[in-house]
């Protein structure tokens, strides 16, 4: 019988399997070494865990393919046909910089060289009526060009196309006619949409992709056929749903920011096991940590994102925020004397110092050896830590430049990080109208167990939940993930203008077109959700925020004051009297996937003893600290700080002032004591059960 749920994550050090029974909602892991081919990795690690894919019912994956790829630029040969005379838009861009003051540092080249970008005469207004017919000798000229050129893909952006796309669509009919077999994107298909930077850019990066995804997603669909698995590879993308190959091939850009979509999804649904519909998730891996907010059981979503910067994929995204701050970055000075954290990393090679692979720089990981909150080994002993190597990267980097102690040089390593990392959920709440103290922080990654409850304490974050597998709960994510593509079309019209029953009808194009994307996918009528919103602005501005809509379309007013509401909470201040305007119509289209319910375990009363005791630094002073086996804490199973739970893929720390407790899914919620410092700061607890 076919009762098994995979998923997998694929990062750069480690492909995460997960594995969920559907008649007994059990989950079990297995992690093994990522490949240089990632498919190599997937099913190495589908033989580690001896997972017959017969058995399978569900195969979902997250992947770094299309990342990795636009990251290296390792991607081919691809084209771009503008209208004549624009060019240059995607290398133009906004005339903006990263970094507004530094004047050296150029934004990267675009992904198509210019001399691929060429030009077809034709022109549409902005109304959509044709100007200058496409002249179509000139543009058979351009396809036997790239022909010549061998390219693999070619993208389409007319000018005003996103308003009337006939002649980008009979473009693509000449390439295809002319080009046989390479992918063809246009923008009217891929980005609708008002801003032709925004548009161009989005088409680039889709046409650039969609060989690379392509044959990916072929190959690993065709080795897990050949292991007996009989149903359709779902993708994880960056919206927070998952496709199926049969999307890949128009939408190949949606799966650009795939890998760290997993994470937010399963730190929301956690949260919500958990009782708490607000909540923000930190991922703190060995390079980086990864920062998303969902309020009132939704995630947040942007379409302001890109993989480099200049190059915008306006595709919708869950927002996450990433730092460079991980169990791998580094301490250094800088060159006022001050002592920073990250963003440079050790990596997985060499890696921290106490892996005693020939880096000398002292690390988080090597900061947590120090202060014995890390012990002498990681991954169930796979990996052994060398605390003497962890103690000299500390004093030479750290301690003796400053003058401090050993274990004050590795707890102000700590804080230095701890406070990078409570700036990005600022950043992601405060400075987004959300209170962080109305939220749960769920830590998890391999070293975000670790540093939580500080975080939390410096944001007054009143509880910090830790999954039952920290390490791989990314990949857990791609299980509680359903089908889903997002829609949307400009639409330019003042709110006292706005007609409903004419937004009604531009809504219902925009439902028929997903209906038959989800149709074709295989989904069921009664599977299909659809949920529409608008994004509207004041008149005058650019910048919108997506207000969600009714089914039908009503008073418009009502709208109007659900913007304004909304504005108020983001920028702290309305203007009842400015006008408002429409700007876009979007439609998520949902194809609900069955998901299996996690297992609820019962307490047993049990009452595991520490594994073991160590010392461990908190507030300049080592106490006494009990060490606990994660796999035998049971449900309702509570214990106060200090204490240390350790797991093979992740460490949780349990601080002096805190309680913590195992819940009826297995999590670890910490209960943090509102107005306390962070731990550094504090007195000894107890560390007894209660």
């Amino acid at each position: 019988m076919q009762t098994l749920r995979v998923a997998v994550d694929v990062g750069g050090t480690f492909t995460d399997i997960c594995i969920m029974d559907e008649a007994t909602g059990l989950i079990r892991i297995e992690k093994t070494a990522s490949s240089q081919d990632p498919i190599d990795g997937i099913l190495a690690g589908l033989g580690k865990a001896g997972i017959d894919l017969a058995a399978v019912a569900l195969f979902s994956h997250g992947t770094t393919v299309a990342t990795n790829a636009l990251i290296t630029r390792r991607l081919p040969r691809t084209a771009m046909v503008c209208t004549a005379g624009f060019r240059d838009v995607i290398e133009i861009r906004r005339a903006n910089k990263e970094d507004l003051w530094d004047t050296y540092k150029d934004v990267v080249r675009p992904y198509v060289p210019r001399r691929d970008r060429l030009t077809v005469a034709e022109r549409i207004d902005a109304q959509g009526k044709v100007v200058t017919p496409l002249d179509e000798a000139g543009a058979r000229e351009v396809a036997r060009i790239l022909r010549r050129r061998g390219v693999a893909a070619v993208a389409v952006c007319f000018m005003n196309a996103y308003v009337n796309g006939a002649h980008e669509r009979r473009m693509r009919a000449i390439l295809e006619e002319e080009l046989p077999g390479v992918p063809v994107s246009i923008s009217s298909g891929v980005l609708p949409e008002i801003f032709e930077h925004e548009r161009f850019s989005t088409t680039v990066v889709n046409a650039a992709l969609s060989p690379v995804v392509v044959d990916y997603t072929a190959r690993l669909g065709e080795a897990l056929r050949q292991g007996g698995y009989a149903r359709d590879l779902l993708l994880l993308h960056t919206g927070g749903g998952v496709m199926t190959p049969a999307s890949v091939k128009d939408f190949a850009a949606r799966l650009a920011g795939s890998g760290i979509a997993a994470g937010a999804i399963a730190s929301r649904h956690i949260a919500g096991l958990c009782g708490y519909p607000n909540a923000i998730g930190l991922d703190m891996g060995g390079t980086s940590t990864d920062v998303s907010l969902a309020y009132e059981g939704q995630s947040r979503v942007t379409k302001d994102w890109h993989i480099e910067f200049g190059y915008p994929i306006r595709f919708a995204s869950i927002e996450v925020l990433t730092i460079g701050a991980g169990g791998g970055s580094l301490a250094w000075t800088d060159e006022a004397g001050s002592l920073r954290n990250g963003p440079q990393s050790a990596g997985a090679h060499p890696g921290p110092a106490c892996y005693g692979r020939g880096n000398r720089q002292p690390t988080n990981t090597d900061a947590n050896v120090v202060l014995g909150r890390l012990g002498t080994s990681l991954a169930g002993g796979k990996i052994t830590l060398e605390a003497g190597l962890a103690a000299q990267a500390v004093r030479e980097g750290v301690a003796e430049p400053f003058g401090l102690a050993l274990p004050e040089a590795a707890d102000a390593i700590l804080r230095v990080a701890n406070a990078n990392m409570a700036d990005a959920v600022r950043l992601i709440s405060i400075s987004r109208g959300y209170d962080p103290r109305d939220f749960a922080l769920v830590a998890f990654g391999g070293a975000g167990a670790l540093h939580g409850v500080d975080i939390a304490r410096e944001l007054a974050i009143p509880v910090v939940i830790v999954p039952p597998n920290p390490g791989v709960t990314s990949a857990l994510g791609c299980l509680l993930v359903d089908i889903q593509h997002d829609f949307s079309e400009s639409f330019l019209v003042g709110a006292e203008e706005a007609d409903p029953a004419a937004t009604e009808a531009e809504f219902g194009k925009l439902e028929a077109e997903a209906l038959e994307r989800l149709s074709h996918e295989g989904v069921a009528e009664g599977d299909i959700v659809l949920q529409r919103s608008i994004d509207m602005m004041y008149q005058g501005q650019w910048r919108s925020l997506a207000v969600p809509a009714p089914r039908p379309i009503g008073a418009i007013a009502d709208l109007t004051e659900a913007f304004h509401r909304q504005h108020a909470r983001e920028y702290n201040f309305r203007r009842d009297d400015a006008p408002v305007g429409f700007f876009r119509l979007n439609l998520k289209a949902v194809g609900v996937v069955p998901k299996a319910a996690l297992a609820a375990h019962a307490p047993t009363g049990a009452t595991p003893e520490p594994v073991g005791r160590r010392p461990v630094w908190f507030g300049g002073q080592a106490l006494d600290t009990p060490v606990y086996d994660r796999a035998a804490l049971p449900a309702a199973f509570r214990l106060a700080g200090p204490a240390v739970v350790e797991q093979v893929d992740s460490t949780v720390l349990v601080p002096p002032g805190t309680v913590a407790e195992v819940d009826r899914y297995l999590n670890i919620l910490i209960r943090v004591a509102p107005g306390e410092a962070p731990s550094g700061a504090t007195g000894p607890g107890s560390g007894d059960k209660e």
